[in-house]
This record gives C-alpha cells, structure tokens and sequence, in this order.
C-alpha cells in the first residue's frame, strides 16, 4: 500500500537527524547509503480507465533451470491482473483478472504473487504460482510451463471457497486476501500459503491441496491475529492511525524454509518474526520510525495529523514497511531484505535467527539508464544464475512512482508504475562493502 499518511510522515521527518536530506519523494534518507542502478525494467502501466487500471504491485523469480536465459518475472497488476515479462523486462504474457460477477461486486484484484517449485499435480510435479485475489477472496493458482508462449496456465478449483469472507456482502467489504507468502514442509512434503487479511492483523495459513479433477484448491489450518495496539514504554496504548474501521494490516511477507519462520511487515508498525505455521508466539524484529508517534484521523482532508514524536520508534524503516523478500546465500547465511516505503530505501538484516536478525545495512535503487525505485511496494529476489543477463542473480522492485509521466488528451498526468530489475552482484557487493 502506498503511504498515503503524509501529515504523520512528515512529523517524523522534522524529527530526524540535521544530516537528513530529502530526495525528489520529499522523504528523508540516510545520505550514506548506497545508490545503486537498474539494467533494465518492465513497460509502464496506468492505473486509469484507459490503462485497465493496472497498478504494479508484487514480483516473483522464475527460474527455468534448462534455459536460465529464458527465466521468467511474473508479477501482480491489481484490477489489471497478471503481467509475466522476461529478464529483459518484455512482456510476455497478460492475464486479466476475474470479472465481477454482478455490475454490484468488485472485480477481481490480483494483489500478491509467490511461487511452490514441484508442487504434487496428477500429470507430475510443477511450478506454480499462487496469487491473492483481494477483489473476491480467493488465492488463484497458476501453473508455468517452461518454454511455452503463455507460460501460465489457470488450475484453480472453480469451488475452491472463499479465504477470509463468508458472504458475498462480506466479500465486497473487501477485508480479503492481501499479503502472502507461500513454503513447503520437506518434512511432510505439504505447501502452504500465509495469507494476510487487508485491513485487519489477521494471518491465515492455508494448505494447497490437489483435487481428483487436477485442479488446486486450499483449506484454512489455523489463523494468528497480530496486534492493533501497542503498549509504550511511558505503559501509554498506542494504536496506529488508520482509515475508520481500519486495523494496522499486513502486506510484505516471506518465509525462511530453513529457519522455518515468517517475517510480516505490519506496514505501520514493523517486521515481525514468528512460526511460519502460526504455531508460536511473535517478535518485533524492527519498528518503523513512526512507532508511537501519536495521530489522529481527519475527516476533512481523509489524512492522519500527526502529534509530538515521543522517541519510540526504530532508525531504519519508514512507514510503510512494505516488499519483503529473502537473499539466499546458502547454510542459513543471507539477509532479509525489506522495502522502506516512506524514505525510498531498503533495509537488509541478518537471516540468522541466532544473531536476532540484526540490522545489517541498507541501499538505495537510484535512477540511472532507467529511473529509480520511489514508494516501493513489492520486491523480489533470487540468487541463483539467471542466463547470460544476471549471471549473478536478480532483484526485482515495484516503481510506485515510474517516470517519465505521460499525459492524456486533455493534459492530465497520468501515473504510472512497473517494476526495475537490478544486477544482484550490486545488491550483494553494496552490502558486504556495508557490513
């Protein structure tokens, strides 16, 4: 979610350190941290009605392990459904999402993406990609076929039932799937998606189940609710300002197979660190600058206004935390890479859970050929070879401020966003030199 609360933010800019600056966003960075620069980055899409109102959100790394250079990037749209794009960022494939189904409903809105490598189907293992449908309520299932025009195939269960509603009412409140996460226990040889609620703190985890007919459907195993208020160390309660009705909800997740654990970034709180079966209790790895700082909801200008900054909140994350994503590196070493939203920047911890996921360093996606990364919503990562391009792997983030503009006939702006892709060796290089 882009953070739309920007009497909050700047009340806690104004309490940064003088060393501050502020870039075009008018958000505030660290100045020392590292630029680095796309190679490449997927066609611009709008959200306006001309443009079907796609809106670049979440990306997933596809590795075709016979060809490498013919890797895929497959990525969320919103009401503008899927893009698929390959490792020169040309799409490849476009799939809409769902109509609704009455001129009442909401329309499909295809808001996250992960991937399950040899998930268990009838004619053999495959890849899937698995998305949330926030417009009603569902996970869609996709299979990849390697080397196909279209990629991905649709094998979602016609009856696979609704995720977090239980009418169609329920549905058009839109408190539906938004975050997600998927993994897959070695142990039992069961995949699983994390799925978050929008609006709300709740996390659901759903088993993927394959049906007789060879499609794919879910059962709920259990839900988690995370916290909606928060008690400060002065013992005052702090509740992060939302829209009415609204809870402080989670988007950004992924999970560590090997640790087996979650990290959810709540987008106005911080990233938490809890079971990945929702079996445990959480911890609060990190908290977002804005931590405890007192607002209150506008009516007039639909804005929070925000109070005194009492100090308690975190040095490396402005709200929204958004974008999480896992850099591999082998024998449970790597980082935890998340998107800090507010400030335009990326934060990497420490994977290991024994080291309590210390913050490690951070970066920047800085325009260069291409333009940079500004309000990232989504991001990717893999560190495998992919081809000739990224021999050293890959990172993908979501531009939610892609430039240049373009203007429609009556010389309106219209926004636009798409994704960067970015050399991993940079991404890598810029934190070892960091660490």
């Amino acid at each position: 979610m882009r953070n739309l609360r920007g009497t909050q933010t700047a009340a806690i800019l104004a309490a940064l350190t003088a060393v501050a600056v502020l870039p075009t966003s008018a958000q505030a960075y660290d100045p020392g941290l590292p630029g680095l620069t796309a190679t490449a980055e997927t066609p611009a899409l709008y959200g306006d009605d001309a443009g079907g109102n796609a809106d670049a959100d979440d990306p997933a790394i596809w590795r075709n392990a016979a060809d490498p250079d013919a890797s895929l990037v497959i990525a969320t749209a919103k009401e503008g459904g899927l893009r698929v794009y390959d490792l020169a960022g040309r799409e490849v494939q476009s799939i809409p999402a769902p109509p609704a189904p009455t001129p009442d409903d909401k329309p499909g809105r295809f808001n996250n993406v992960d991937l399950i490598s040899g998930f268990p189907l009838p004619t053999g293992r495959a890849d899937v990609a698995v998305v949330t449908d926030r417009g009603r309520d569902h996970l869609r299932i996709y299979r990849i076929t390697p080397g196909a025009a279209q990629p991905l195939t649709d094998i979602t269960d016609p009856n696979a039932p609704l995720v977090f509603s239980r009418t169609p009412d329920e549905v058009n409140d839109q408190a539906t799937p938004y975050g997600l996460a998927t993994w897959a226990d070695k142990a039992t040889g069961r995949s699983y998606a994390v799925v978050s609620q929008r609006s709300r703190t709740r996390l659901a985890l759903l088993e993927l189940r394959t049906t007789a007919a060879g499609a794919v459907t879910y059962r709920q195993v259990r839900t988690y609710d995370l916290p909606a208020s928060f008690t400060l160390p002065n013992g005052t309660s702090w509740t992060p300002c939302a829209d009415p009705g609204d809870l402080p909800q989670v988007e950004g997740m992924v999970v560590d197979p090997v640790n087996k654990v979650l990290y959810a970034g709540q987008e106005d709180v911080g990233i938490w660190r809890l079971p990945a079966d929702l079996g445990g209790r959480p911890k609060l790895i990190d908290k977002v600058r804005e931590y405890g700082v007192p607002a209150t909801y506008d009516e007039a200008t639909e804005e929070c206004v925000a109070g005194a900054d009492p100090g308690y909140g975190g040095t490396h994350l402005s709200a929204d935390v958004e974008g999480l994503t896992l850099l591999d590196e082998g024998s449970g070493d790597g980082y935890l890479l998340a998107s800090s939203q507010g400030d335009d920047t990326f934060a990497a911890y420490d994977r290991e859970v024994s080291d309590d996921n210390e913050y490690e360093s951070g970066f920047r996606v800085a325009a260069g050929t291409v333009d940079g990364s500004e309000e990232c919503d989504g991001a990717a990562v893999l560190n495998v070879p992919l081809g000739s391009r990224y021999p050293n792997g890959l990172l993908v983030v979501q531009d939610g401020h892609n430039t240049p503009d373009e203007t429609d006939a009556d010389g309106e702006v219209r926004d636009n966003t798409n994704f960067k892709f970015v050399d991993l060796g940079k991404v890598t290089g810029a934190l070892e030199e960091e660490d």
